[in-house]
């Protein structure tokens, strides 16, 4: 127990005293942990709140569509009730294609006459208001989010102006905007919303002859697995619909089709995750390599005072562990609350049990858990090797002198020649931070090419195109900005931290004339060197990233586009160095030179 106390009290200690360093670890697995999880969490997830939906409101396993409402139609849909395998059905019902006002925005629209008490198939949970009345509307969810209309507002259906009295959510129909089920007169879809409306309300709709209608009753099966295998071709059901069209929708295809406006999304957040993934490895691999100078002398001075290998190796490790599990922690609650808008965007499924499963939560604990050992552990195996004196004399690293190099920067101008030494200086920190420009820029790619596609979906409903459309332009520039804004901050940490190892360095250039001004030019210039030819191959990667998804017709942006994005990236990250940079030259040259300056 003592053991563990110190090395907590140590972590504890350092984490307070290099607050800013502990915060961008954790943003870098956070965002990583969180993308990850969302997009693991999306598989099987739309199935999932269909079959609770269909539970809490007694959802149909087989729903009957004929055109018409002439009595033969209503007879061959009455016989379904005593077909075989049947063991409850609700209808036949009438719904009427039309439209629906609200708020100025009109939307295609499907209005279902039902009875004030529902039958025992498909009985919808109102989620907001009360259940249908004579002189009310209750609007689908779905619908009623896509309209942004709440109970009391009013809205127009086929001319008339009635109040929205409630709102409400039914497994009987695929989500918003697939609510109708069935085109008019039997034809295809153009999609919208449903709307109840009592059956006093929909005789104006009767009584028109412009207004297509449908009938339709709903079947609830002692076998629903074998609800797809109720087709027409039954020799049980053949002759009643002998001369009368009809149409089944089993559950299976309700669900599946619930699913369609996640199909996009799902490649999205997966692709996004990795990427995020390895944001969060050079980010928190930049801090390890720029703490590592700190952990030496650290490591010196645990040994000094009698600690054990043991007893250093795991002082070092638990921080970035135990920061890795917060922010692991933080991602899965983020991706729980996100989850929601998601997994269920048009609201027309009743939102429960979303967010990361126990497995996802296991993948997501052992990413995090790998990111932070990782990244750590060359740093730390070195310090460990260290001898306790050497350790605690570590200094700063001659730079090594080659001489082509040192001829060719003296002709620079001096905040370049600062720049590019610093560069050569530590290579490898610059291949990465060039990684993680064009890991950004692939995505930004990604995001011109999906906004560049021509808006496709239902002539009949420019509201159901919207939000079809809508999904995976907001899922991919959700992932944009997390790329974004992650990528700022390893921006700035890098640059903290070459400001850090080049204290030195600065000062000898300050000592010999170079002034505060150009010392910021110049670690701002060290990023600046390896951004550009980072901007400039994300756009290769994010071209070649979408063509697996990407089909014949596929309008890709213009090169000028996609350049102006890459260029844009360096007034970005002069942006972002500027802060640190200036910060770090203001530094005093005689008390970064002074012998104990470390």
């Amino acid at each position: 127990m003592g053991r563990f106390l110190l090395v907590f009290r140590l972590v504890l200690a350092d984490v307070r005293r290099h607050p800013a360093q502990a915060a961008v670890l954790v943003v870098s697995i956070t965002a990583a942990t969180a993308m990850l999880s969302l997009g693991m969490s999306m598989q099987g997830a739309t199935e999932r709140l269909y079959e609770h939906t269909r539970a809490a409101t007694a959802g149909p396993d087989v729903a009957a569509y004929s055109p018409g409402t002439d009595p033969e139609t209503v007879r061959a849909l009455e016989s379904l009730a005593d077909a075989p395998g049947v063991v409850a059905h609700s209808g036949p019902h009438r719904q009427y294609h039309t439209s629906l006002t609200a708020g100025g925005a009109t939307g295609a629209a499907v209005v279902q006459a039902v009875a004030e008490a529902p039958g025992p198939v498909d009985r919808p949970l109102v989620t907001s208001g009360g259940w249908v009345r004579p002189g009310g509307a209750v609007l689908e969810r779905g619908f009623a989010a896509a309209l942004d209309v709440r109970v009391g507002d009013d809205v127009t259906v086929a001319g008339r102006t009635l109040p929205v009295v409630g709102i409400a959510v039914t497994a009987a129909r695929s989500v918003y905007p697939w609510a109708p089920g069935i085109g008019p007169n039997g034809g295809p879809s153009d999609g919208g919303g449903l709307v109840w409306l009592a059956e006093p309300d929909t005789r104006a709709l009767a009584s028109s002859g412009d207004v297509p209608v449908t009938s339709f009753t709903y079947l609830k099966l002692k076998d629903p697995g074998a609800a797809a295998k109720l087709t027409r071709d039954d020799p049980a059901l053949a002759p009643a619909f002998a001369d009368t069209w009809v149409n089944f929708t089993p559950w299976q295809m309700i669900a599946e089709q619930d699913e369609v406006i996640l199909r996009g999304s799902k490649p999205i957040l997966a692709v996004g995750s990795w990427l995020l993934a390895f944001l969060a490895v050079g980010g928190v691999a930049t801090l390890a390599a720029g703490r590592a100078v700190r952990q030496t002398r650290r490591v010196g001075l645990l040994k000094a005072v009698g600690g054990t290998p043991g007893l250093v190796a795991a002082v070092l490790f638990a921080e970035y562990l135990a920061l890795a599990l917060v922010a692991n922690v933080l991602g899965l609650l983020a991706a729980r609350l996100a989850g929601r808008a998601v997994v269920n965007p048009s609201g027309s499924l009743i939102t429960t049990a979303v967010g990361p499963s126990a497995d996802t939560a296991a993948v997501t604990t052992v990413l995090a858990l790998a990111v932070a050992a990782l990244t750590t552990l060359g740093p730390t195996v070195r310090a460990l090797r260290a001898g306790t004196a050497a350790a605690l004399a570590d200094g700063p690293r001659p730079p090594a002198h080659r001489a082509r190099l040192t001829r060719v920067s003296a002709l620079l101008p001096t905040p370049l020649l600062l720049g590019l030494r610093l560069v050569a200086r530590r290579p490898g920190r610059a291949f990465l931070h060039a990684c993680n420009t064009a890991c950004t820029m692939t995505t930004v790619i990604g995001l011109l090419v999906i906004y560049a596609q021509p808006t496709k979906g239902y002539p009949g409903s420019a509201m159901a195109t919207a939000l079809r459309d809508a999904q995976e332009r907001h899922v991919i520039l959700a992932v944009t900005l997390a790329l974004i804004v992650l990528a700022a901050v390893n921006t700035v940490a890098v640059t903290w931290t070459t400001a850090q190892d080049a204290r030195p360095t600065m000062a000898v250039a300050r000592a010999f004339g170079a002034t505060p001004a150009q010392v910021t030019a110049g670690l701002s210039a060290a990023q600046l060197l390896p951004t550009l030819p980072g901007a400039l191959a994300g756009i290769p990667l994010g071209l070649a990233l979408c063509l697996p998804f990407s089909a014949g017709n596929t309008v890709w942006p213009p090169a000028w586009l996609l350049l102006a994005a890459a260029l844009a990236a360096l007034p970005v990250t002069a942006a972002l160095t500027a802060v640190p940079a200036r910060l770090a030259a203001r530094r005093s040259v005689a008390r970064t030179l002074a012998p104990e300056a470390g």
